[in-house]
């Protein structure tokens, strides 16, 4: 596969990941950009606590379901074309990029929690799996979302490194790929970072949270 059909996929998935549900959906619903609701952020634990459990689960939903559909279609492609193996990393990527910073909204977007694990689960459905309940249990635990999504993005970067040295199989394209995706989830999430490390971070539940 050539560089030109590489960066034809990789700008089809940010434009993709720039379709922002929880934008589109508040203002069907309420005429209300949901950044100015709640938490401000484009997403759906904002959108939960905005409009309830019902969109909160829609978003979610939806977000996952950009994160497959651009992860499966890259890795379909790279299949059918002969294409190097990291084209579905490199599409998981500006998904998540797309949903972070979509181009349709000014460039700001959600923090792509959900978007990722949508394309985490399809890249490496066993690693996805393990990350999403090690993410639910600290989530249900502790009722901090951020908690558990700072975890998962370390895990991520973590349990890649860890399979491609056991293996022997390192990939630099490919572990660049991951330590973006799972560094995205960190530093998307600095200000709760800090406001957990000063005991003031909101949990899952409380109003305002998740900001």
């Amino acid at each position: 596969m050539t560089t030109v059909m590489i960066l034809i996929f990789a700008a089809a998935a940010y434009l993709i990941g720039s379709v922002n549900f929880s934008i589109i959906l508040s203002r069907i619903m309420s005429g209300k950009d949901i950044r100015e609701s709640g938490s401000g952020n484009a997403g759906a634990t904002n959108m939960l606590r905005t409009y309830g459990k019902k969109m909160g689960v829609i978003t979610l939903l939806l977000d996952i379901l950009k994160g497959v559909l651009v992860v499966l279609l890259a890795s379909v492609a790279a299949k059918s074309l002969g294409a190097a193996g990291y084209l579905p990393y490199i599409a998981g990527v500006c998904v998540v990029l797309g949903h972070n910073f979509p181009l349709y909204f000014g460039f700001k977007g959600g923090k792509g929690v959900a978007t990722s694990l949508g394309v985490v689960l399809v890249l490496d459905p066993i690693v996805g799996l393990i990350i999403m309940v090690a993410a639910v249990l600290i989530i249900a635990v502790t009722r901090y979302v951020s908690l558990g999504s700072v975890v998962g993005g370390a895990l991520f970067i973590i349990a890649e490194a860890i399979k491609m040295i056991a293996a022997d199989e390192f990939d630099i394209v490919v572990m660049v790929c991951c330590v973006i995706l799972g560094g995205l989830l960190i530093v998307r999430h600095h200000a709760n970072i800090k406001r957990l490390l000063s005991g003031t971070e909101n949990k899952l539940g409380t109003k305002g949270g998740d900001k």
